[in-house]
């Protein structure tokens, strides 16, 4: 019998030939156009991980505090007290890349929804964002897009955006990456979960209508983009942020009457995914019959309603008899509530339209039992690393204590900590957090840019602010470059450095999620890098006890030239990482509080490299060398010594040292304090003034103490940090000062110069 469609219909909808092969061999029968639709989206990378999958079961996923890991819309852990956090990171980088503002605000929405779907309500969002390089006009275009999208949703529906990352470089020219991260506080008394159950149980369709928007979009996120992406917008769905905050009032007042039994999310693949996977969960069948599902489109056909990505649905599980008493939730919150299916027996997802049978297709074969591929790793790191590898410090130029020679020309040590502080992944990011509401609820400790974490009070929704002194910290981090040239240590160091910025606010790190940003695992070294990155990933969180509860698989973040030659994206598996604060009144930022304050620098035992350091990259132009490595039993102790000074009052400000190095750290904590610092470093000649400078290294945070604190403090770091610890100098008025163990001054320069340089990077390559 012959395939009733051409082999372009099948490639048009991602499935490879052998995949059609599967699809037939499981129905036992060609499938119609709606059914080869369905396999599309739900067969693709987006949906149902069949390259990463097998690297995803390594993640360590029990703990002491989780209660939901991988599986579920989002992740759930115990903070103690009967404080239950849900939360989550999600991504929608391709269609940013095609339509920033929808692109970034339906994925701040769908995150959202993965929230409130657990039963809890938002109270938190982060983000993580990689762009091209700002002298490229169209990569401000995408900038400005996505920061005004992410803006436009989250102050809408009412939730604060408080912290996150952004970084420019030109391996993201073509492919932004926009990672939306959201935390939640549970309301209901049971965590509410996707599996189906109860034989003839209602099925209901809640929220907004269904359009032809989003057709497609998970099918379009697991290609890469080409010069014919900007024809796929009609794959990027349209959010409306305001119907999401009568969304999330209604589902959290149905989920408090005990009559909905599951829920799901209508995200990538909309009615397909959510009927297959809620059935599947549930090992049970599920009837849908489209006649009775809203629209705001006429006309539309089963494939049309099947792939819609139309934003702000969900479906229900509802106790059988009860339907009524929801569906009147939903009209009072004037949104769609409408009976349009059943829980059956059979395991299989059943497609009605027009009195007939639209499709028919086994649930677990479109969302359990799907193709999987086991590829092969390199037997050896790719030529490109390789080369990398071989980089050492002595081909650079010679430095004194005066600065160094750059393509002929003297550069001052002022001159390179100034050019740093310029550079837009180190800069500003005021220009960005000032568009979103980052204090709406009125739980937000720290506001962004003041700390290495974000800090939000956990305050349930019937709780007094003065009564809540639990908190919650949030961060997301990755060092891509890293990454590139050394995805297990640089995954590794994502992770550690994640811990450590969580601790540098006092906070105890619990468990991740993560987002894994990589190109074509069909390429031997996209797959090199996405497999050992997933290892250094295991390791970490083994290591510190952040156990994975769940995350995303972005892959194909390759963009295709004019000739055919795919360019893929810097591997990036951004960490997602939450913390337990027990006391909010004592949390701290990484700005100097007062002068006469003692700075001091813990961790010294692990020198550090300009391998992969943001120097080598942004003053010579050199992508080369190791990342550090991560000595995890140094990690552990420095952040727990952190932990315990800020939990003693003792430290005033603590920052880690990451991209630029110490110089760089130490200009931070000058310009977040508006104070100086006066720094003697104890420098030896055997080493490069550069890399003492500018050197990069895990596992050290600087921290600033009330000299009425010394003895003590010093004391408690002896006896528990032994000599793995520097007293670098004092808090002062105006001037950063930096100076040789000879009284050799190499740095001086005011605070209000690396103020305006620093605030600036962004806002100026944004009017050029």
């Amino acid at each position: 019998m012959n395939a009733p469609f051409t082999p372009e219909e099948i490639a048009a909808e991602g499935i490879k030939p052998s995949e059609y092969e599967e699809i037939v061999q499981r129905l036992g029968r060609h499938p119609n156009r709606a059914e080869l639709g369905m396999f599309g989206v739900m067969w693709s990378e987006h949906c149902c991980y069949k390259n990463s999958r097998p690297l995803l079961k390594n993640f360590p996923t029990e703990g002491d505090r989780i209660l939901v890991g991988p599986g579920e819309n989002a992740g759930v852990v115990d903070l103690g007290k009967g404080l239950r956090l849900a939360f989550k990171i999600e991504s929608h980088n391709h269609p940013s890349a095609v339509e920033p503002f929808q692109g970034a605000a339906t994925g701040v929405g769908g995150i959202l929804r993965d929230i409130f779907t657990m039963g809890a309500r938002p109270i938190a969002c982060l983000n993580s964002l990689r762009f091209g390089e700002l002298e490229n006009a169209k990569t401000r275009r995408i900038f400005s897009g996505v920061v005004e999208g992410i803006s436009h949703y989250g102050n809408s529906v009412g939730v604060p955006t408080v912290g996150g990352e952004i970084y420019f470089n030109s391996a993201y020219n073509g492919n932004p990456l926009v990672n939306a991260m959201a935390l939640g506080l549970m309301e209901t008394k049971d965590i509410v979960k996707s599996g189906a159950s109860g034989i003839g149980n209602p099925v209901l369709y809640v929220g907004s209508t269904t359009g032809r928007d989003g057709m497609g979009g998970a099918s379009f996120a697991s290609a890469e983009l080409t010069d014919q992406s900007m024809d796929d917008r009609p794959a990027v769905q349209v959010g409306d942020p305001f119907l999401e905050k009568s969304l999330i009032e209604a589902c959290l007042e149905a989920f408090k009457t005990g009559a909905v039994v599951a829920a799901q999310d209508m995200g990538a693949a909309g009615i397909t995914c959510s009927t297959s996977e809620m059935a599947a969960n549930g090992g049970v069948g599920i009837e849908l019959d489209l006649d009775k599902i809203p629209v705001r489109e006429t006309g539309m056909v089963p494939y049309e309603y099947l792939l819609s990505e139309s934003q702000e649905r969900m479906l229900f599980v509802a106790q059988k008899g009860r339907e009524q008493e929801l569906i009147d939730i939903f009209q009072r919150w004037e949104l769609q509530a409408v009976v349009a299916g059943k829980v059956i027996e059979e395991p299989i997802v059943r497609i009605l339209f027009q009195g007939e049978i639209a499709a028919e297709i086994p649930a677990n074969a479109l969302a359990d039992n799907t193709p999987i591929y086991h590829r092969e790793l390199l037997e050896n790191p790719p030529e490109y690393a390789q080369k990398a590898w071989q980089w050492t410090e002595d081909s650079l130029p010679s430095c004194t204590a005066e600065g160094i020679e750059i393509k002929g020309e003297l550069k001052t040590w002022n001159d390179i900590l100034l050019t740093l502080l310029d550079t837009p992944s180190i800069a500003s990011k005021k220009w960005v957090y000032r568009q979103y509401d980052h204090q709406v609820q009125n739980n937000t400790v720290i506001i962004p840019g003041g700390a290495d974490a974000a800090v939000i009070r956990v305050r349930p929704i019937d709780a007094k602010p003065d009564t809540c002194k639990i908190g919650v910290a949030a961060t997301t981090d990755c060092n891509s470059r890293y990454v590139y040239l050394d995805p297990l240590e640089g995954a590794k160091a994502a992770v550690a450095e994640a811990a450590r910025n969580l601790s540098c606010v006092g906070a105890k790190p619990i468990a991740i999620t993560d987002n894994l940003n990589f190109g074509s695992p069909e390429n031997s070294i996209g797959y090199w890098q996405l497999a050992l990155a997933c290892q250094g990933i295991s390791a970490g969180c083994q290591e510190l006890n952040t156990p994975v509860t769940g995350g995303n698989v972005s892959l194909y973040n390759e963009t295709v030239d004019s000739d055919g030659n795919p360019q893929p994206i810097y591997p990036t598996p951004v960490i997602g990482m939450v913390g337990l604060i027990e006391d909010i009144t004592k949390v701290c930022g990484q700005g100097w509080q007062n002068e006469g304050d003692i700075i001091y620098l813990l961790g010294v035992d692990n020198k550090p490299s300009l391998g992969a350091s943001e120097y080598l990259a942004t003053i010579h132009d050199i992508v080369a060398g190791k990342p550090p490595k991560v000595d995890f039993e140094q990690e552990r102790l420095v952040q727990k010594i952190c932990q315990e000074g800020i939990s003693q009052s003792w430290i005033k400000s603590a920052h880690d040292c990451a991209e630029g190095g110490l110089m760089v750290a130490l200009a931070e904590c000058c310009i977040s304090g508006n104070l100086g610092a006066k720094i003697q470093l104890d420098y030896q000649d055997k080493n490069r003034l550069d890399t003492v400078l500018f050197g990069e290294v895990c596992e050290q945070i600087i921290v600033s103490v009330s000299a009425n604190n010394q003895q003590e403090w010093e004391s408690y770091l002896q006896q528990n940090l032994g000599n793995n610890w520097q007293k670098l100098g004092q808090v002062k008025s105006n001037q950063l000062d930096i100076i040789l163990s000879d009284d050799a001054s190499i740095i001086s320069v005011e605070v209000k110069r690396m103020i305006n340089d620093w605030s600036n990077a962004i806002e100026k390559r944004l009017k050029s």
